[in-house]
């Protein structure tokens, strides 16, 4: 004889919980930024369509997991701490090491190549449109001849590609690494500056990658990613070769005239 077993009702989510999980998916996704203030309670329960308490308990959640913190009359903030983990005073020791400056390199044409491949596949038109307003921003930079200035407006350019492949770990990953990836770039760009005939070719490069992603053509995007780092990183390597051999040679005069 068998017997059926009764059917046990299915717990409903709770309120809270749901809000949570949307807010923390809005965090992970990169549409709410450390250090973003939320809107308002009044605003954000309306959004949600909810209730202040609840939108209130789903908060305090988030708040016990340090993903915000809230400032006395002051609202409510994405935590700035949520990548300390990977702020690491290693980082500052790479930033002034020659060689690392090419790990960060080779490093770049992992990260850069694929979120240029999964943003061709997968970008939004507003995605590509960002991307286009970030790339014009480079050209602004440019005019105002300062390399910090143009290091940053490079790194928003490819932190937009990397939003755009709507892969959390690599939007998330790279904006981690902000300090050390505008610091490479602005490293290179000061290098480079010996070499003013090459500036047109990297421009050149970087329009290729913009098109590739824009029209859609992930592996023509992926190739233009390596192409544009691997003629940065062969022009570096031959100043590198360059400095090293005009050192030598001084060296050489001291000596003599010793």
């Amino acid at each position: 004889m068998t017997t059926t077993r009764l059917k046990q009702p299915l717990k409903q989510a709770k309120l809270s919980d749901v809000i949570q999980s949307q807010l923390e998916t809005m965090i992970l996704e990169g549409s709410l930024l450390p250090g973003e203030k939320l809107p308002p309670e009044r605003e954000l329960a309306k959004q949600f369509d909810v209730s202040r308490p609840s939108l209130r308990e789903a908060i305090q959640k988030l708040e016990t997991k340090n993903l915000v913190v809230r400032k006395q009359g002051g609202g409510t903030f994405v935590s700035n701490n949520i990548l300390s983990g990977l702020s690491d005073p290693l980082f500052e020791l790479m930033s002034k090491n020659n060689e690392s400056q090419f790990d960060l390199l080779e490093f770049r044409h992992g990260i850069e190549g694929m979120s240029a491949y999964y943003a061709a596949m997968r970008g939004t038109e507003a995605d590509f449109t960002e991307i286009q307003s970030k790339h014009d921003n480079i050209g602004n930079a440019q005019l105002e001849d300062d390399y910090h200035l143009e290091a940053k407006a490079v790194f928003e350019f490819y932190l937009a590609i990397c939003a755009a492949s709507h892969n959390a770990i690599i939007l998330h990953l790279a904006r981690s690494m902000s300090s050390l990836l505008i610091d490479n770039i602005e490293q290179n760009l000061t290098t480079l500056a010996k070499r003013p005939d090459i500036f047109a070719r990297i421009t050149d490069y970087r329009k290729r990658l913009l098109d590739a992603i824009i029209s859609g053509q992930p592996q023509r995007a992926w190739g233009a990613s390596h192409r544009h780092l691997a003629f940065i990183e062969e022009v570096l390597l031959k100043l590198s070769q360059e400095n090293s051999r005009m050192e030598r040679s001084m060296r050489r005069m001291q000596r003599t005239e010793l």
